[in-house]
């Protein structure tokens, strides 16, 4: 069973408009862009920091060219 993050106030600004949200993300490594769909993580209207949870993590780790990059290395 994993621990789930219950975030009340924003780490970076204090305020308490952090919220559980569930969006596509996009990230960009060396100039290409991939997306996580559907990912959920919190975030902060105010400031726009965002805060995720282990599994959220694993999923852009899975998606991520710069890891996909490393891990054919290491099988090589």
């Amino acid at each position: 069973m994993s621990a789930m993050l219950n975030i009340r106030t924003c780490p970076t600004c204090r305020s308490s408009r952090i919220r559980k949200v569930r969006k596509d993300w996009t990230g960009e490594f060396k100039d290409r862009k991939y997306t996580v769909p559907s990912l959920e993580y919190h975030e902060c209207s105010d400031c726009g920091e965002r805060v995720y949870e282990r599994e959220a993590m694993r999923r852009i780790e899975e998606k991520s060219p710069a890891l996909k990059k490393n891990k054919h290395k290491q099988a090589a």
